[in-house]
């Protein structure tokens, strides 16, 4: 672990204490910021990236108690130390179950100081790294959350496809809510970069004042609050994956430093003048045409082609509506395994109707909410017409078929003109699997079926099945 990049800060009131600290953390290898009161070192902490903190208990304006637990409240997994007099070793106590990492009494044994200091930044370290990893396992890797049978999808996985293994710039293209972040990182957990961080940026939810910093960080007084060198997401994906969401929202200022970083590998910080190579891969993704933006001047030309090397189209959900039913089971599925203790079991033939034939402005996402809402209010098991939102049940968003509705014959059947029996099947028993993780008894009871049919339809269409079920077909 490299100290001289580990940023620790000292609370107390006492001026002489926080710069006899100081001294002793600087030569140690830390570089040490200092705040006298709790609100000072709240308002620091906004500011500044801050490694471990080092805090009094006995201070005015608020207590040191009171500010551990404010620090906890916005920061749960920094770090705290906690300083206090042999005669107040009760609130030691206290600030351990508030989440402390360990306290000291003063007058302070420095070497001590020092071995916990170093222990509390490794056990921190080590913590972040591990929850990173659990995230980005859990949540991120293949593509196991990016659902669809549409003939639509499957170009899109195709094209995904044919890239993984290449570090060419992709520019993914879609409506809000299609999932443009949930399949860049699919494309960055299934490629050569996925030991390597995945770092993604909204665009349009930093201020544009802020959003240079953001990106490409900034030097030491750079502007007013800059107290401290700060690095930026290009830095912090070094090696992996940048994904910048939103990029038709950016100034052309900003465009500019993008455009620098795609034709030299490199860029300065906000306030400085060192150049800095990075290597990253580059994904976009924007809900505005942009070639539209350009036309008006509010997007560079040059820019454009660099970033769009090679276009992906997620199409919008109310044009591959055949992926509703799988995407509904699949979010049964996360929900039950994560949500209220009673369980969904299914979607009634009405509720499908209604989710088919509405035209869902925030696509998938909406949709997620929806089964989410749904599930709170289903308790017999079953999402019933009554669990669904008015917006989707009203007359204005379910139109009858002689309108232009959707029943779920026609999202099956709409692929293409004519397709066999068997492949339906094939496709229907394929995701039935996998939604219920290849549990055979579970697959056979969801589609109606018994055991004995499903196994003779799995080995009549040749399904794969995964090594760990194998065993449940011989039972």
């Amino acid at each position: 672990m490299d100290m001289h990049q580990k940023r620790i800060l000292v609370v107390d009131d006492e001026e002489e204490f926080t710069q006899l600290v100081a001294d002793v953390l600087t030569k140690a290898g830390y570089t040490v910021d200092r705040a006298f009161s709790g609100p000072e070192a709240l308002q620091l902490l906004h500011l500044q990236s801050i490694d471990l903190v080092l805090l009094d208990m006995l201070m005015p304006y608020m207590h040191g108690l009171e500010t551990l637990k404010r620090i906890k409240e916005l920061h749960p997994s920094l770090p705290i130390i906690v300083l206090t007099a042999d005669s107040e070793v009760h609130d030691a106590v206290e600030a351990m179950k508030l989440g402390a990492y360990d306290y000291l009494t003063k007058p302070v044994d420095w070497e001590r100081l020092k071995i916990v200091i170093r222990n509390a930044l490794l056990t921190g370290s080590l913590k972040a790294e591990i929850s990173r990893l659990r995230t980005e396992l859990k949540e991120t890797f293949g593509f196991e959350n990016v659902i669809g049978i549409s003939p639509r999808m499957r170009e899109v996985f195709e094209s995904v496809e044919r890239i993984l293994d290449s570090d060419v710039t992709v520019s993914l293209r879609g409506e809000s809510g299609t999932g443009k972040e949930l399949l860049a990182r699919a494309i960055h957990f299934n490629g050569p970069r996925k030991d390597k961080p995945f770092v993604a940026v909204n665009c349009a939810a930093i201020p544009e004042t802020l959003l240079e910093s953001e990106l490409f960080g900034h030097e030491k007084g750079a502007f007013t609050g800059a107290i401290s060198t700060r690095p930026g997401k290009f830095e912090q994906a070094e090696g992996g994956t940048i994904f910048l969401d939103e990029i038709g929202e950016m100034s052309p200022a900003t465009q500019v430093k993008i455009l620098r970083i795609l034709q030299e590998r490199r860029f300065e910080r906000v306030g400085g003048t060192k150049s800095i190579e990075v290597d990253v891969r580059i994904i976009t993704a924007t809900n505005k045409n942009l070639e539209e933006e350009m036309k008006k001047g509010n997007f560079r030309e040059d820019l454009y082609y660099r970033i769009n090397v090679y276009p992906i189209v997620i199409p919008p959900l109310r044009e591959r509506k055949e992926d509703i039913p799988v995407l509904a089971s699949f979010f049964i599925r996360k929900f039950n395994e994560t949500g209220p203790h009673h369980k969904v079991t299914g979607i009634s033939s009405k509720s499908m109707e209604y989710l088919l034939n509405y035209h869902w402005p925030g696509n998938v996402r909406e949709l997620e909410n929806v089964i989410r809402r749904a599930i709170l209010n289903a308790r017999n098991g079953l999402i019933m017409p009554e669990h669904l939102p008015i917006t989707l049940t009203s007359q204005h968003s379910y139109p009858n078929r002689s309108n232009g509705g959707m029943d779920l014959r026609t999202a099956i059947t709409m692929t293409r003109s004519i397709i066999p029996l068997e492949e339906i099947e094939k496709e229907v028993l394929t995701h039935a699997l996998k939604l219920t993780n290849y549990n055979m008894s579970s697959t056979a009871q969801a589609l109606g079926i018994g055991r004995t049919t499903l196994y003779r339809k799995i080995h009549k269409y040749r399904i794969p099945v995964p090594r760990f079920a194998m065993s449940n077909m011989t039972n």
